[in-house]
């Protein structure tokens, strides 16, 4: 990806932005992650880091009944998710901010539980999770997406769509990674099913497509960039067995 070029970020953008989410999950897995979390406070704080438009950062506030934060870089998605939360009544409770992940704009020791689907490799996994322990409560909680292979032997073209993260390991090996940082304990730990791919990331992305194909249409530039997408779905909707997000769920020993 060349965010360099204007018109790759155009293209980009105009692909992501109104999609419900910016990467793979569903409720139901969120809610299968957060039954592993244990000994939350009534009305817990909570930061979704790397949220994007916030699907995620609805259910968490409407699940736990505490207050979330949800932090990203573009201003277009929490936008989407102040208009959300808006509409769901829950905007007393929904703090969008603009930040780094690299650098949270908090105090240390705030947070009961910190959350991020799909977005830690940002920074690299175990700089993700060591740099975000410090913003933990004693005993904090930390929920996180992992890209994984799930069996060897992916086949040359599933190779190529992961060259731009080389960090892809096997679960084993990310769970050792978790191991790596420290003062973490693994309450548990599943993968992502098919489905949280397709519902809402996928399958609306692949509309979005197929209008910007026809607004882009005398434009071989543009086209290219929007294949580049279209093969990514294409090539999990041929491989999925080889490869997705495994949700990890930890506490801060």
């Amino acid at each position: 990806m060349d965010f360099d070029d204007p018109l790759f970020r155009k293209i980009f953008f105009e692909v992501h932005s109104g999609l419900p989410r910016e990467g793979p999950g569903d409720e139901a897995s969120l809610r299968r992650a957060l039954g592993l979390v244990s000994g939350l406070p009534p009305r817990p704080l909570i930061l979704d880091v790397g949220c994007g438009p916030g699907l995620q950062t609805l259910d968490l506030a409407r699940l736990t009944g505490g207050a979330v934060f949800g932090l990203d870089n573009h201003e277009p998605f929490l936008r989407d998710l102040r208009r959300r939360a808006e509409a769901a009544g829950l905007f007393r409770r929904i703090q969008a901010v603009k930040g780094d992940m690299n650098r949270l704009p908090f105090p240390l020791g705030s947070f009961d539980l910190i959350w991020s689907e799909g977005a830690a490799y940002q920074m690299g996994f175990t700089n993700a999770l060591r740099s975000w322990r410090h913003y933990l409560k004693p005993r904090g909680w930390l929920a996180v997406t992992e890209a994984a292979w799930l069996k060897p032997g992916a086949p040359e073209p599933v190779r190529r769509c992961w060259e731009e993260y080389p960090d892809i390991k096997d679960i084993p090996a990310v769970l050792d990674d978790v191991a790596s940082c420290g003062h973490y304990e693994v309450a548990g730990h599943f993968t992502l099913p098919e489905e949280a791919w397709w519902a809402h990331y996928y399958r609306p992305m692949e509309k979005r497509l197929a209008a910007l194909r026809e607004k882009y249409a005398s434009d071989p530039k543009a086209l290219n960039m929007l294949a580049d997408h279209q093969r990514e779905i294409d090539i999990y909707r041929q491989y999925s067995e080889y490869y997705g997000y495994e949700f990890i769920v930890c506490r801060c020993g």
